[in-house]
């Protein structure tokens, strides 16, 4: 277990610029797994009765007129 967390350490933490740039590619991977998570999950519930689910029913009849 300590050879794990002494390589971890020696990888991420022991220099300043790695550590952050570690920290800011997990949030950023972090941010972007959310939202998609989160758009199928609204999507999913609102299926049906968003606009871009049901745009080609008017826009059919606008072109009717």
């Amino acid at each position: 277990m300590a050879g794990v967390l002494s390589g971890i350490y020696s990888t991420f933490v022991r220099r300043n610029y790695v550590f952050l740039s570690t920290i800011f590619v997990g949030a950023f991977a972090t941010q972007i797994a959310f939202n998609t998570g989160a758009n199928a999950i609204w999507d999913s519930i609102n299926r049906g009765r968003q606009w871009k689910d049901i745009k080609h029913k008017y826009m059919e009849a606008e072109d009717d007129e």
